[in-house]
């Protein structure tokens, strides 16, 4: 395929208008299986990952251990998962753009994620290493069933509802995870009442619970969601698709510097998408350090979750009412209040307004960059381009804790290193304004 570079001006046309994402039919049909596997996938990004696998690995598996043992232990977990699927990402995309196999790569994550997570139930205690190879893997299934989740949304929709589509799958994650971390969160509190022994054991269930709560709403994605055409006329064979997919990568760079506004629009969603991700990590520890119990902290994040549902479906209305990046826009102005509310934030009560904030928005912002950008993307390569994508998110919130940590130090002042984070968000809003469709 020979591809044009954008062009800004209005009214212009171009093969890449033809060619790029949003212009499929919208099947509603497909459209509620795409969505629900957000529902899905959702109760693993909250009860295991934000919620209870790191009191779990603290409190029990790696009971004994030295602090910084675990902790260690704990970051490699975490980063492991992370960097195999940024790096593989862009490579696999271009596989299953080559062999039409989105959904199987979707369903290959996918398997690796619920099992693994079912497996964390069994680990021993003192497991601490095998604990943390068994998470990687569910981090790994987690991350990559999204990628190729993502590259689908072209197919099943139309420009015209591709952000109200995309807003639909945050806002149904947020209150399927919400929900599911609700129940947990109960059987964490009151074990007896759910006939288990001790909060260890609820912590135990919940990671099962998880598992079969994703196998389950996957399914109406396998059964409701066609796998979308490519570029190849015929679709190769899985294993004669990673030779021409490497051919296809070396090129991926040139494509996205000829597509210059999709370049652009990356450049700008590295940056603002940067300072969420440092505002997610640096929010729960800003509140432990002010002195912020636990068991607040798990109610805010809840409140996050409920409050991310209606927020990302207004989101989702005022991009179809005015643009994607008015939305974005308006996110990034809230973020900016968030940081500078947090940095003289000094109290519990403070933590839920700001936790209320980050709720208004945090949904939001995804979900218009995933629709903006799918706008951006020629459909049929949209495996290879929503692998380079999620290259970019998962080395996101990188630069912002550098950044808080580093300017902190030199300053005195943690306050100051928190508003740093500004930089980034006005950096991002001000590429982005030079982004058009």
């Amino acid at each position: 395929m020979d591809e044009e570079p954008q062009k800004a001006g209005l009214g212009a046309k171009s093969k890449q208008d033809k060619d790029t994402a949003g212009t499929g039919d919208h099947n509603r049909s497909a459209v509620f299986g795409w969505v629900l596997y957000d529902w899905a996938n959702s109760a693993f990004a909250t009860t295991v990952m934000a919620g209870f696998f790191p009191l779990y690995f603290k409190n029990y598996i790696s009971a004994g251990m030295k602090a910084t043992e675990s902790t260690a232990y704990l970051g490699w977990a975490n980063a492991l998962g992370a960097v195999l699927i940024a790096l593989s990402a862009p490579m696999l995309g271009a596989i299953s753009d080559a062999s039409c196999t989105k959904k199987r790569f979707v369903a290959i994550f996918s398997g690796i994620g619920i099992l693994s997570t079912i497996m964390l139930a069994w680990i021993p205690q003192g497991g601490a290493l095998l604990a943390s190879i068994i998470y990687a893997l569910a981090s790994l299934g987690f991350a990559g069933s999204i990628s190729f989740y993502d590259s689908l949304l072209p197919g099943i929709t139309t420009q015209d509802n591709v952000d109200m589509v995309s807003a639909s799958g945050y806002a149904w994650g947020y209150l399927g995870g919400g929900l599911l971390f609700g129940i947990n969160v109960l059987m964490y509190q009151r074990p007896s009442f759910f006939g288990l022994s001790s909060a260890i054991e609820a912590v135990q269930y919940a990671f099962i619970s998880v598992g079969l709560w994703w196998a389950i709403f996957s399914i109406p994605l396998f059964v409701f969601v066609r796998e979308p055409l490519t570029y190849m006329k015929q679709p190769l064979p899985l294993l004669r698709s990673i030779g021409r997919a490497m051919h296809e990568l070396s090129g991926t760079f040139s494509r996205v510097r000829n597509f210059k506004m999709t370049a652009l629009f990356l450049l700008a969603f590295f940056l603002y998408n940067d300072g969420v991700g440092t505002t997610i990590k640096m929010a729960v520890d800003y509140g432990l350090s002010i002195g912020i119990g636990a068991g607040d902290l798990i109610g805010a994040l809840l409140l996050v979750q409920f409050i991310g549902f209606p927020a990302a479906l207004i989101m989702g209305k005022i991009a179809k009412r005015f643009s994607p990046k008015t939305g974005i826009y308006i996110c990034i102005v809230v973020y900016l209040v968030v940081i500078a509310f947090a940095a003289k934030m000094s109290s519990g009560k403070e933590f839920y307004v700001l936790a209320a904030l980050i709720g208004l928005v945090q949904g939001g912002i995804q979900s218009l960059s995933r629709s903006f950008y799918a706008r951006l993307t020629p459909k049929d390569r949209s495996g290879e381009f929503f692998g380079l994508y999620n290259l970019l998110g998962k080395f996101s919130g990188i630069l912002g804790p550098i950044m808080v940590g580093q300017i902190g130090l030199l300053s005195g002042n943690s306050r100051i290193g928190i508003i740093s984070i500004s930089l980034l968000f006005l950096a991002g809003g001000i590429i982005l304004s030079r982004c058009r469709v």
